[in-house]
């Protein structure tokens, strides 16, 4: 058991710089939201609702953390910060990362009945800052969710997405990037714009500029005096 725990801890310290030892990830919110999921989730699968719940509200007052007790997630999860909620029929894999003021939520199913209305997070997703995904959607392995992005459509493997609504980036992050990316969002190329797209519209400005210069030098003086009875 302390075996597991450990493994756990450190998965968590290869994904955040900031602690400095095992011990101080103990006090982290997401570390504990989790302790305490697992509790209300082993109650909740044998019908035990109402204990389970109670176990679920104090988890969420204790971190700030709403996590269904009916949820079920993978191994090495990790909520960075907090003020996270996730839903009833959310599934998440292994290794998945989420940073604070994230939404696993739900779609109000047309048919009046439950069902799946949370995502399925698969193994090795991260998802930044403020992002929100929603509905029974799958989130592919490896996929990469930006900050304050709003997710509603399925994500291909290894994708990263970006924006409200949220599309994914130009070059596609299957094809240059396997490890962990710190809160889903790639901050180098090549996301940012294409310099010669800059150069374009740089020239494109300049000639609108020549064009506004020469309408104005071809405009008749407005402060030039006029003869009485012409027309103004």
């Amino acid at each position: 058991m302390f075996k597991g725990v450990a493994s756990y801890l450190d998965s968590v310290r290869a994904r955040d710089p900031a602690p400095r030892s095992r011990f101080e990830i103990l006090l982290y919110p997401g570390v504990w939201a989790l302790f305490w999921h697992r509790v209300a989730h082993w109650l909740f699968q044998r019908r035990m609702y109402f204990a389970a719940r109670f176990v679920n509200h104090f988890s969420r007052w204790l971190t700030a953390i709403d996590i269904h007790p009916g949820a079920t997630i993978g191994k090495n999860f990790f909520i960075d910060h907090g003020f996270t909620v996730i839903g009833e029929t959310a599934h998440i894999g292994d290794n998945v990362t989420i940073y604070q003021c994230v939404t696993l939520g739900g779609t109000n199913p047309t048919n009046g009945k439950g069902g799946k209305r949370h995502p399925t997070l698969m193994d090795n997703v991260i998802i930044g800052s403020g992002a929100q995904v929603i509905g029974p959607i799958v989130v592919g392995e490896r996929a990469r969710i930006g900050a304050n992005a709003v997710v509603t459509d399925d994500v291909p493997e290894g994708a990263t997405m970006v924006g409200m609504k949220a599309r994914s980036t130009l070059v596609p992050v299957e094809t240059w990037l396997r490890e962990f990316m710190p809160y889903g969002t790639p901050c180098d190329e090549p996301c940012e714009p294409d310099p010669r797209q800059i150069d374009e519209l740089r020239g494109e400005i300049a000639g609108l500029r020549a064009e506004i210069e020469l309408l104005k030098s071809a405009r008749p003086d407005d402060d030039a005096p006029r003869l009485c009875g012409t027309d103004s």
